[in-house]
Formats: structure tokens, C-alpha cells, sequence
């Protein structure tokens, strides 16, 4: 595994800490494989997934030493486009816990969590047009379906950076914890995911990217209810209501 991707692994759960503090987490090649790799690992044994960073910043941006010798032909390619969409298609959750900077690639990064959780210090935005580029890894898909249409417009044509506080109140956040205790709310969300039934989290997380599409979700419904997990926890439920 790469240096610039830091693994903790457990039972149920991994820890991808982005370590390039000398460029403040900028996401070069070696960490787009590293993330091909753990992605790779995590769809042969799914765990809940906790994304963070090194050095009070979670990601400034795309290495752009890297991007401006990109030609077209690396555009069309998708480097950050396609790792950033095998991270959001993972079976189980993402936990993206946020501090410090988040630009660019690096909040594309995060967009592509299930989850967001933050610090008072996050700044979050995409700049790229200030550097003649779109933010094309996806922000102009994913952002509008986080904080609507017009909200997105104004962050991608403006390239306004948002605080924690805007953040919050625009629902790209979820919640703020200091910094000491930022890893550990991440945990507390895991401990909770993991409590629950696998196969039930996976197919929530299916009808969630299924959008208006009834008949697929029912589909999924049908297989958990004759799932042996759904009866073992809901017969454990009614016993215990019924002391």
C-alpha cells in the first residue's frame, strides 16, 4: 500500500487516513491507486469505511503539479472521476470525517462519502475554475443532490468556500466535533452501522442510489423479508418487549 494512504484495519471496519502533509493531503496518482486498491479490498470483504486526513486537513486539493500536465486524453480517462465513484459504490457505508481544508478533489472526495461529519475548522469548496478547469470528479452530480441545485451552482460558479457553520446549515455536514474528538464520532457512527444487519445497510444504500425507482427498492425489501437475519432480529425484538 502506498504512503500516501495510511490503513487501519478491523473486523468490521477500516480507517484510510490521506497522509501527504508536506502538500497538505493533495490526492496525486499514488493515492488514487492506493484507493483503487482498498477498493478492490473492501468490495471482496465489505467493512464500513472511515476517510480522513494527516495533519488537521483532510484534502486541499488535486496534486496540482500533477493536473496541470494532464492533457485531454487524461480527462477523458476520469482518473479521480472513476476512484471517487468505486469509493461511493462500496457495499458498506463511507464516513467521510472532515478537517481542515476539503477543495477540490479533496470535497469531491468527500461528496462521494455516505456520510460527513466535520470539525469547526472545515473549509469546503471546489475553486477549479479560478485554475481553468471544472470540477469534474463529481461535484456538479453529486453536489447539487446534497445541497440542491441553486446552492451548487453558486459553490461551482463562484468557487465560494464554505465554513463549518455554512456547511451545517446546508446539510454537507451532518455534525461538528473538535478535533480531538472527530475520530471518535466517526466511530460512534460505525458502531452504529455495524449494529445493525449487513445485507439490510447494503440494500438501504442500493435504494438510496436507486432514487425514484419504487419497484427496485420493493425488490430489495422482498429479499430481506425472507431473510433469516430478519426474523432472528425481529423475533429478539418482540421477546424482549414482551418481559
Amino acid at each position: 500500500m502506498s504512503e500516501a494512504l495510511r490503513i487501519e484495519r478491523a473486523d468490521d471496519r477500516v480507517v484510510a487516513t490521506l497522509d501527504r502533509p508536506d502538500v497538505r493531503n493533495a490526492i496525486d496518482q499514488d493515492m488514487v491507486d492506493a484507493l483503487h486498491a482498498l477498493c478492490a479490498e473492501l468490495e471482496a470483504a465489505p467493512r464500513t469505511l472511515i476517510l480522513t486526513g494527516a495533519g488537521g486537513v483532510f484534502a486541499a486539493g488535486a496534486d496540482i503539479g500533477q493536473l496541470r500536465e494532464r492533457t485531454a486524453e487524461d480527462a477523458r480517462r476520469g482518473i479521480n472521476t472513476r476512484v471517487f465513484a468505486r469509493i461511493g459504490a462500496l457495499p458498506l457505508p463511507v464516513i467521510a470525517a472532515l478537517d481542515g481544508w476539503a477543495l477540490g478533489g479533496g470535497a469531491e472526495l468527500a461528496y462521494a462519502a455516505d456520510l460527513r461529519i466535520a470539525t469547526p475548522r472545515l473549509r469546503i469548496g471546489n475553486p477549479e475554475t479560478g485554475l481553468g478547469i471544472i470540477a469534474a470528479a463529481g461535484a456538479t452530480w453529486r453536489l447539487p443532490a446534497l445541497v440542491g441545485h441553486a446552492r451548487a451552482a453558486e459553490m461551482l460558479l463562484t468557487g465560494r468556500v464554505l465554513d463549518a457553520d455554512e456547511a451545517l446549515a446546508w446539510g454537507l455536514v451532518s455534525s461538528l466535533h473538535e478535533p480531538e474528538h472527530l475520530l471518535g464520532a466517526a466511530h460512534v457512527l460505525a458502531d452504529r452501522i455495524v449494529a445493525n444487519d449487513p445485507l439490510a445497510t447494503r440494500h438501504t444504500k442500493t435504494a438510496l442510489a436507486a432514487g425514484d425507482d419504487p419497484e427496485a427498492v420493493l425488490e430489495l425489501q422482498a429479499e430481506l423479508f425472507d431473510s433469516p437475519e430478519k426474523h432472528r432480529r425481529m423475533s429478539a425484538f418482540l421477546e424482549r418487549r414482551s418481559r
